[in-house]
């Protein structure tokens, strides 16, 4: 790769460097860190459970070794989410259960800890696999978003998934055209736009 850049597996290590991308995308893929009261709060849901539990489909972008986006993924969304609900979200309870929203963006991460989101059966019955990728603006413009996440894809279809999906935020709606290039369909706005790849 060009520019010092690499793409190597993700390591426990790099968790807080992931967790600080997780937040500095998290405005319709934009510095969000004046959203939230604790720039944790976004990676704490969209992030680092991959780490934890599926480190075998995560994936860091390193410029010189410094980590500059990721792409993380689950084989099989239902039971992912099964595995969350038994030994992520309880700890987040117990550390947030006092918690009150001071941040524009403190009530949804909140609400979500503590009331998580279900994928819909009939998505994840055809496409159980799913993925969140974010870059720095760095790393940004130079395709290599593109071949992060065929990389990903890669990963994902090597640990069993024949089809994938992810959703993006209605406020973020350009980037699908990054994903249709990749042969990515949109197939439901729930709002977020979900959009579905067999592999």
């Amino acid at each position: 790769m060009n520019e010092g850049f690499d793409i190597r597996k993700a390591v426990h290590g790099d968790a807080e460097a992931i967790l600080d991308i997780c937040v500095r995308t998290a405005d319709a893929g934009h510095d969000g860190r004046s959203l939230y009261s604790d720039h944790r709060y976004p990676g704490l849901i969209w992030a680092l459970p991959y780490l934890t539990f599926n480190p075998e489909t995560a994936l860091v972008l390193t410029r010189l070794g410094k980590v500059v986006g990721y792409a993380v993924g689950a084989v099989d969304t239902a039971s992912f989410e099964a595995e969350l609900e038994r030994a992520w979200w309880p700890e987040l309870r117990r550390q947030f259960t006092d918690k009150m929203p001071s941040a524009p963006g403190d009530g949804y991460v909140l609400d979500y800890i503590r009331r998580p989101e279900i994928s819909p059966s009939e998505i994840v019955s055809h496409y159980p696999a799913h993925l969140h990728i974010n870059l720095l603006p760095e790393a940004q413009g130079k395709r290599l978003g593109t071949t992060l996440l065929e990389e990903l894809l890669i990963s994902l279809k090597i640990a069993g998934a024949h089809g994938v999906h992810l959703g993006i935020n209605h406020m973020n709606e350009p980037v699908a055209d990054f994903y249709r290039k990749l042969g990515f369909n949109e197939i439901a706005r729930l709002p977020s736009i979900v959009m579905t790849k067999s592999i």
